[in-house]
C-alpha cells in the first residue's frame, strides 16, 4: 500500500475531515486532497505530524511496513 492510499484509509477509519486534517498541518485542503491522490507528497514535519496524530510508525504511514 502506497502512502496516499495509507493516508486515506487512516483518515477514514479515524472519522476525520479532509478539511480537519489540513488545518492540523497548516495547508489547504485542496493540497490535502493532493496528497491522498497521489499528486503530491508532504515535507518530512507534514508526514511526523500525521504519524502522531493517527499513533503509527513513520514507516506504516508511508507503506514501508504493515505493522502500525
Amino acid at each position: 500500500m502506497n502512502f496516499s492510499s495509507r493516508l486515506k484509509e487512516l483518515r477514514i477509519q479515524a472519522d476525520a475531515s479532509q478539511k480537519d486534517l489540513a488545518a492540523l498541518v497548516g495547508i489547504s485542503p485542496r493540497s490535502f486532497r493532493y496528497y491522498e491522490s497521489g499528486e503530491k507528497e508532504p515535507n518530512i514535519a507534514t508526514l511526523i505530524t500525521l504519524a502522531d496524530y493517527f499513533k503509527v510508525s513513520l514507516d506504516y504511514l508511508v507503506g514501508r511496513s504493515d505493522t502500525k
